[in-house]
């Protein structure tokens, strides 16, 4: 499953698929870092309030989080982020379609937030199927510079499930299931 998503934000913002023409100039500097959030990478939704296999509904992981990005001269820093999940229905699932939620926030470096996104997409099993891969792309991700000498590396671009409390406190707690 392939989808583009579209975001815009004052700061930083990401817009759907446009074709652009690239300078062949080298880039000013480094990109910003990509990555999955350590604690928002997984998550387990259980369907009651026992936490064992058997009430498992849903699940998922990010396995994989790639960019390219580009700038030169003046002009604003353009990412392109793929996102390579996989989502698994458990033996509580009542559901063939889940609504996945997962987000992308732009940074400074080790400091403030300055965007994030969320994006919501169904995900759909078939009979019997117990995972499916999701790949989700993100055309643009535009972060504007204050001047030309602000590089990549002052920036870093986030993602992972948006996850409720009980599910962040679950991940937390590095809780093995039995």
């Amino acid at each position: 499953m392939r989808l583009a998503a579209a975001l815009f934000l004052s700061a930083a913002f990401l817009t759907g698929c446009s074709t652009s023409s690239f300078s062949d100039e080298p880039n000013a500097g480094p990109c910003p870092k990509v990555f999955a959030l350590e604690e928002a990478s997984r998550f387990v939704e259980f369907n009651g309030d026992d936490r064992s296999l058997e009430t498992v509904a849903f699940s998922g992981e990010i396995n994989d989080v790639r960019s390219s990005c580009r700038y030169y001269a003046d002009l604003p820093i353009r990412n392109e982020i793929e996102i390579e999940m996989e989502i698994g229905r458990g033996p509580a699932a009542e559901e063939a379609v889940y609504e996945l939620t997962y987000f992308v926030a732009v940074t400074r470096t080790n400091r403030d937030l300055i965007a994030k996104e969320e994006f919501t997409v169904p995900v759909r099993f078939r009979r019997n199927q117990r995972i499916v891969s999701v790949q989700e792309e993100i055309k643009r991700v535009v972060i504007p510079r204050r001047d030309p000498g602000t590089a990549g590396g002052n920036f870093e671009i986030a993602v992972g499930f948006a996850l409720s409390r009980s599910q962040t406190i679950y991940n937390r707690a590095g809780v093995s299931l039995k």
